[in-house]
């Protein structure tokens, strides 16, 4: 990696915002191309990998999925899970592999639209102008707490899930884990390994099986195309849609909220709101669990179908039966017996250094195409389902950053006049 300072005034032909995977990666891109650029990133290189997640925090997609432009993993276990620290490293390692000229330590501020083509690039270092930029931030920015957060006492502490790292950070006592995505079902299942009493808040995000008649299951999706598949023949919808969770620790698992009832731990419908000292839950935890399974079934239907389409030889699996069921009606939690909440219901995105660049919808949601927008040279990488399932996972976001890459081209090539 070339460290890049800002030099007020001057122009270069593209600004990459974000220095994680994405920005990295259309970097390499438009070294190869022979296009001037320059890599913004507000804190270090891949500093989220290593910044927010915690301890024990592993890919749930297997190592060979991670692959950037020209730089595949090539490490001694191509069908593991790489853990925190190691993907950390593996992406800081890769910019240095083509000299990324990346700025860090300097925040953009402001992105506005020259009234003769390009952009003003605003930033903590200085002001520059640019023919293209393109927001490789991701878009997940902002940790988000339910407003009645605030009705929760003072003894308790709280933590978004982008804070917590273990067990031993929190104080004494039971924890409440509201949100059952991704972070939200590992963190409790942490929890519980380290010998925590866990309450657990269970939305509506499906499941998936780690494993399925010998492979693991991502495998499979990939083998049959479902990372491939344009957003534009699943709805648009599904910009917005829920990560299957699973986990890549010791190896890869299941995660059954069903089985963590049976070792302990105890499970609640959708937390709504604090009344009189206590966490109120609705009733939707038994049709919360049957809908992760029925994903979770839904989705071995497919593998099977596959099998069997393409001729395959794979070893048969009997399919798993639920190990717990919840009783009927809501619940409630005293907060008087309750240490810490961690919550794990979101983020939100942030997008207020790109001014008013008509490039988001009623919603405040991007509008793109492919990450082209309506505004000429202005792009977005790195979100999911920028074009596919793939995009904003390593899987895809090589072919991702390949197609931006060529719209940058073309535009500086183009010039802006």
């Amino acid at each position: 990696m070339i460290p890049r300072q800002i030099v007020d005034g001057e122009h270069v032909e593209a600004v990459i915002v974000g220095g994680g995977q994405a920005g990295l990666s259309l970097s390499r891109h438009l070294v190869d191309r022979g296009i001037e650029h320059i890599v913004i990133e507000r804190s270090e290189v891949a500093h989220e990998w290593r910044d927010g997640r915690w301890d024990a925090f592993t890919l749930v997609t297997p190592n060979w999925h991670c692959r950037l432009p020209g730089y595949p993993y090539d490490g001694p276990d191509p069908d593991g899970f790489m853990t925190r620290d190691e993907v950390h490293a593996w992406v800081r390692a890769y910019a240095d592999t083509f000299d990324a000229p990346v700025a860090e330590g300097v925040e953009v501020i402001r992105v506005t639209h020259r009234p003769e083509g390009g952009f003003t690039v605003a930033t903590t270092a200085g002001v520059i102008t640019a023919d293209t930029v393109t927001s490789a931030t991701g878009g997940y920015h902002d940790p988000v707490v339910p407003s009645w957060a605030a009705d929760v006492p003072a003894s308790v502490a709280q933590v978004h899930s982008h804070e917590y790292r273990n067990a031993g950070q929190l104080p004494d006592g039971p924890v409440l884990v509201v949100g059952t995505g991704q972070s939200g079902t590992q963190i409790a299942e942490d929890l519980l390994i380290e010998g925590r009493a866990v309450h657990l808040a269970v939305g509506r995000a499906p499941r998936v099986a780690r494993f399925y008649r010998g492979k693991d299951c991502m495998t499979w999706l990939a083998e049959m195309g479902l990372y491939d598949i344009p957003v534009t023949a699943r709805g648009l919808a599904k910009r917005e849609s829920t990560n299957h969770y699973v986990t890549g620790r010791d190896g890869g698992r299941d995660i059954d909220l069903r089985e963590f009832a049976l070792r302990g731990m105890a499970l609640h419908g959708r937390a709504l709101d604090v009344v009189d000292g206590a966490v109120r839950f609705d009733d939707t935890l038994a049709a919360n669990l049957d809908h992760a399974d029925s994903v979770a079934e839904s989705i071995k239907d497919d593998i099977d179908r596959y099998i069997e389409r393409e001729g395959l030889s794979a070893p048969a699996e009997p399919r798993r039966e639920p190990a717990w069921s919840p009783g009927p009606g809501g619940s409630t939690v005293d907060l008087a017996d309750i240490g810490s909440i961690v919550w794990a219901v979101g983020f939100r995105a942030d997008w207020g250094w790109l001014g008013d660049l008509d490039v988001l919808d009623d919603e405040g949601h991007p509008q793109h195409e492919r990450g082209a927008t309506a505004v000429p040279g202005f792009h977005f990488l790195g979100l999911p389902w920028l074009h596919t399932w793939g995009s904003g996972r390593f899987h895809a976001i090589a072919r991702d950053a390949e197609h931006v890459a060529a719209l940058v081209a073309d535009r500086a090539r183009a010039g802006v006049a």
